[in-house]
């Protein structure tokens, strides 16, 4: 069966980074192709892997607007054509496929943009064994329903309080608008075996596993190197045995 990851959590704890590392992994690991989709319009997926696109969500967004204003073409015509676009505006790299939402030149609310966005997903997701969508901070995507067709949720949290109660705000709103059939916590830049018993004891939210602090993923981003080629370090090392685990995607 096909499956939709959504990477939620509050800004700055690292979820950009852990949905390269899985979509790394997942990549190398499977010969299925996995789609990562970067779903925010700061396009931090993208740099994480110093990864340049041909083409993006809000591209396709104005593409659709301009063809309906100029009336060129009809209903059927047009589903057809967004198809097609929507595969050539992947990027690809072996078993690893990149989409980005890009940016808006619009001000205000991303509505529109989220919609074309949630359709997106849902038409590209059947194509691949695994879709990771690496989500804007905070509730607004899944508010809006833009996570429709996930089955899966990861939530991402630093060992900080703020992230913890993020992730289970996320939680009790995706229950009531995705329903996904796996929920857990992931928590990232971890320090020490006793910042995980603090997070257990102050939470209810299924803790999936952790990440630990490590030196190599800060330098990398600080370098704005692709977390593609991260040489065996611990973050790596982690994810891969949590994937290997198997409960969060069986």
């Amino acid at each position: 069966m096909n499956q939709v990851i959504a990477v939620c959590g509050k800004g700055g704890v690292g979820k950009t980074t852990i949905s390269a590392l899985l979509g790394r992994a997942l990549a190398a690991d499977t010969e299925d192709r996995v789609l990562v989709v970067d779903a925010d319009p700061a396009g931090g997926l993208a740099m994480a892997l110093d990864w340049s696109v041909a083409g993006s969500i809000n591209d396709l967004r104005q593409e659709i607007l301009d063809a309906i204003e100029r009336r060129k073409t009809d209903q059927a015509d047009l589903a057809a054509a967004i198809d097609y676009r929507l595969l050539e505006m992947l990027s690809d790299r072996d078993n690893l496929a990149l989409l980005s939402v890009g940016r808006s030149e619009e001000a205000g609310c991303f509505c529109n943009l989220n919609t074309v966005l949630r359709e997106a997903i849902e038409a590209l997701s059947g194509h691949f064994r695994t879709t990771i969508v690496d989500a804007e901070a905070g509730l607004e995507q899944v508010n809006r329903r833009v996570m429709r067709s996930v089955t899966h949720l990861l939530l991402v949290t630093d060992p900080g309080a703020k992230g913890v109660r993020v992730a289970e705000e996320i939680h009790a709103l995706a229950v009531e608008a995705v329903a996904p059939k796996r929920v857990g916590l992931l928590v990232n830049r971890v320090r020490s075996e006793a910042e995980i018993d603090s997070i257990r004891s102050r939470t209810k939210l299924p803790l999936l596993g952790w990440i630990p602090e490590d030196d190599a993923v800060r330098t990398f981003d600080a370098q704005a190197r692709s977390l593609l080629e991260l040489p065996p370090c611990p973050a790596v090392a982690a994810v891969r045995a949590w994937i290997s685990d198997g409960e969060f995607f069986g």
